[in-house]
């Protein structure tokens, strides 16, 4: 897979984690753990508000939203996603690849998330460094993103 077939950020990310050996990438990803963007008040007051990824070994919630395009930008491209996530600390492979996934992908179009690849996860280069059911939950996160998004934003998409 080449990189060039996801978006920008998070093909940087990904080049990132390549362009380094196999245990400093789990370093790489740990660091991603400590910047996973904490929820905001309305959704922290609200769980309910928030989705449960079972597929990964720790708690895992996500939140999809959409919002118009901020102004200046092309409409035609749709609205943009809005991803949030809830993570334990004590969880920080869990913690860190949500937090690429909202780096790469938060404020994106539904096309343009629907467009990454679904084995984008094995590209971080970590499946020797993190157990499989971590990978699986990896490739969940991912999944269920996608599948929000066909939900919430089918027309064009």
């Amino acid at each position: 897979m080449s990189t060039n077939t996801m978006p920008a950020a998070l093909a940087e990310i990904v080049e990132d984690f390549q362009a380094v050996d196999e245990r400093e990438r789990l370093q790489l990803l740990l660091e991603f753990s400590r910047s996973l963007p904490d929820l905001p008040e309305r959704l922290r007051d609200h769980p309910e508000m928030l989705e449960q990824v079972v597929e990964c070994q720790s708690p895992l919630f996500i939140a999809i939203e959409t919002e118009a395009p901020a102004e200046g930008t092309a409409q035609a491209a749709g609205p943009v996603v809005r991803l949030f996530f809830s993570a334990p600390a004590e969880a920080p492979t869990t913690r860190g690849f949500a937090s690429v996934l909202h780096e790469g992908l938060d404020g994106l179009t539904a096309a343009e998330i629907l467009a990454v690849p679904d084995d984008m996860p094995e590209e971080l280069g970590l499946t020797r460094a993190v157990t499989p059911l971590r990978m699986r939950g990896m490739s969940a996160m991912l999944a269920r993103i996608k599948r929000k998004v066909r939900g919430e934003c089918p027309i064009g998409v």
